[in-house]
């Protein structure tokens, strides 16, 4: 892959994605179409991205019983998607359902914890151990279940990679040295993800929120 950066067009009209999509097209090797996009826009909204002809993520986080979660992935194989994200704490079923039913061209990859998440909230929600323990646990179980990889942070991807070395490793939550981390708890720079194994760098904010999108585009393009 040329260039692993998909910007987040989770925007809230299709015509402000648009507009972003075709002012950095050139400066970024995907686009990330999560699920407030989704919502929003559905199929239309999708192959009206398309149309720019870089790869389309769907990151739809799909966490079900194996049947709908199959169905679901069914219903979306018409939109041709290169990457969809099913949460690994479905179970093994589930995610052998979601590949089995998902286009030959398309890597389903599993969340594994949330790059919003920190240990605090694993033991709130009843899970013991620390962040990576959790996150080697799913990557273990997605991998069992004959997924193409798993979704996590920039300070696991490094670890999941030396046990998975074909695996596919999506990285989100990265913000530049100095930025503002927002929601996310557990970020690192494109840089670090990539050198630490990452395949795609999934970035939303430091480029659609910046005044000038195609410049911070091409600023972190450059330290890869």
């Amino acid at each position: 892959m040329s260039n692993p950066i998909y910007l987040a067009l989770d925007m809230p009209t299709l015509d402000g994605a648009k507009a972003l999509a075709e002012k950095v097209k050139g400066h970024v090797g995907g686009f990330k179409l999560g699920l407030e996009f989704f919502c929003a826009h559905g199929h239309h909204g999708v192959r009206e991205i398309a149309h720019f002809g870089l790869p389309i993520f769907l990151d739809l986080k799909l966490h079900d019983i194996p049947n709908t979660v199959a169905g679901a992935m069914q219903a979306i194989h018409v939109l041709e998607p290169a990457i969809v994200t099913v949460h690994a704490s479905g179970g093994r079923a589930m995610m052998e359902d979601a590949k089995a039913a998902a286009g030959q061209d398309t890597k389903v990859v599993a969340v594994t914890m949330l790059t919003s998440l920190d240990e605090r909230d694993l033991t709130r929600t009843g899970v013991s151990g620390n962040a990576r323990d959790q996150v080697m646990r799913l990557a273990e179980l997605a991998h069992s279940a004959g997924l193409d990889g798993i979704v996590c942070s920039g300070h696991e991807v490094g670890a999941v990679h030396g046990e998975w070395k074909d695996g596919f490793f999506v990285v989100p939550g990265l913000r530049l040295n100095g930025g503002a981390a927002g929601d996310q708890k557990r970020v690192v720079t494109p840089r670090e993800a990539r050198d630490n194994g990452a395949s795609v760098l999934v970035v939303g904010r430091p480029i659609s929120r910046a005044d000038d999108p195609v410049a911070a585009a091409r600023a972190i393009e450059a330290t890869l």
